[in-house]
This record gives structure tokens, sequence and C-alpha cells, in this order.
């Protein structure tokens, strides 16, 4: 389904990425690990085409990504939720949802698609009138999941969902992460929580320094020594 070939990623003359190559099959629930720097977010903003990539491709479903600006890369069907939410804080809940569905069949199914994403978030629904910078940490992180979600995407990628959230709250947006899976979308992630992360996966990849340096099952990752040492302190 996606397919990332060879790309290099400079932020001016510094080189953060190096030869990274990977899939994500459709259906999959596919894992980025890696210390912090390692490359994550990078190649997540390159995908989402708001980082260009030197030498390599990356495609979807053999449309070219790295060829074509952000919202050709949402039209073809990639949603990004970054870290950080990046909300409009001063927009309504609502409002922030519409953003995620300006543009073709997401336009014309937005009511539709509205209504899916209260039926998974139903505090977002009795928040929707609410400005989007008064909701709470976890309730923002929701309401960063529906607008991604509103652009009807085949792959979503999520970028430390978990970040600054309470364990009971961490737990919810892992079960919504599942959800939308079982629901047909396909997943990569991007998450410090990784025993958890590693239990639900398909498949993950570590990057090291900017290279992609091993692969594996969730479950043989969760096997291994050496990731065992490196990723969950045991």
């Amino acid at each position: 389904m996606l397919k990332v070939e060879h790309i290099e990623v400079y932020y001016g003359d510094l080189q953060v990425l190096w030869d990274v190559s990977f899939e994500v099959r459709q259906g999959e629930i596919v894992v980025l690990l890696g210390a912090n720097g390692a490359g994550k977010s990078t190649t997540l903003k390159t995908i989402s085409s708001l980082l260009s990539p030197g030498p390599g491709t990356i495609t979807l479903q053999g449309r070219r990504l790295d060829a074509v600006p952000p919202d050709k890369v949402i039209e073809y069907g990639v949603a990004h939720v970054p870290e950080g939410r990046r909300l409009f804080s001063e927009m309504t809940v609502e409002e922030n949802l519409i953003v995620g569905a300006l543009k073709g069949e997401a336009k014309a199914k937005r009511e539709e698609t509205m209504k899916w994403v209260y039926s998974l978030f139903p505090r977002l629904h009795e928040r929707k009138k609410q400005p989007a910078g008064t909701l709470s940490g976890g309730e923002q992180q929701m309401a960063a999941i529906g607008r991604g979600l509103m652009s009807l995407p085949k792959l979503i990628m999520f970028d430390e969902p978990s970040l600054g959230l309470a364990p009971i709250l961490v737990s919810e947006i892992f079960g919504i992460v599942k959800t939308i899976h079982e629901q047909g979308v396909t997943v990569l992630l991007v998450e410090q929580n990784v025993k958890h992360t590693l239990a639900m996966c398909d498949r993950a990849y570590i990057l090291e320094n900017g290279r992609v340096t091993m692969t594996g099952t969730g479950e043989e990752f969760l096997n291994n020594p050496q990731v065992r040492e490196a990723y969950l302190g045991v």
C-alpha cells in the first residue's frame, strides 16, 4: 500500500535520513520505533510532503506522494495526526473537524463522516461548539484524530498520540486506534509507549540515527533481548 524507498532527507545542509526504506501493507498496523532524534517524525512529515526527500520515492497504491503538495497527499488518502495536536485553538471543535474535509469526496460526505467521528468520540459531540483551546489534553488529541478521519483516509499516521496524557487516557487513545483499524483504516504509528504498540502492531521498524536498522513483527520484537533492553528497560 505505502512504499517508502531509499529516501534521504536534509534540513539545509544537515542530513537526517539515510536510505530509509519500509512498507505498510493494506490493513496493517505498522510501528516506527527509535530514540528521540532518530528521524521518526521527519519520516512522517516526508510522507505527508511537508518535507521533500532528496533521492528516493514514496508511493501510495502506486501514486507518487513525494512529487505532489501536501493537499494532494491528503486527497490521495493519507491523514497525518501530528505530535502536539496542532489544532486551531480559537476555532470550535466542529470547525476544526470541518477543516479536515474541505475537498472532494471528504467534503461531499462531511456530515456522514462527522457523525462517525462523534460516535467514536462522544465527548467531542458534547463540546462541538467549544473552542478547541479550552479542551483537556486528552480531548484535544481526540479532536486531532477526528480531524484526520474527516479526510476519509486509507492510511492514517499517528505521531506520539499518547504523549503527555494520563495513563487512563493513554489506554482510551490506544483503544480508539484499534477501533479505527478494525473499521478498515491502515495505521502507521510513531509512539513512545513501546510495549503497548508492539502488542498491537503487525510489524515494526527501528530507526537509529536516521537509518532503518531492524524490522520484525511485534511479537518478535517483544521477545528480542536487544529490543527489550533498549526500549522496554528489561
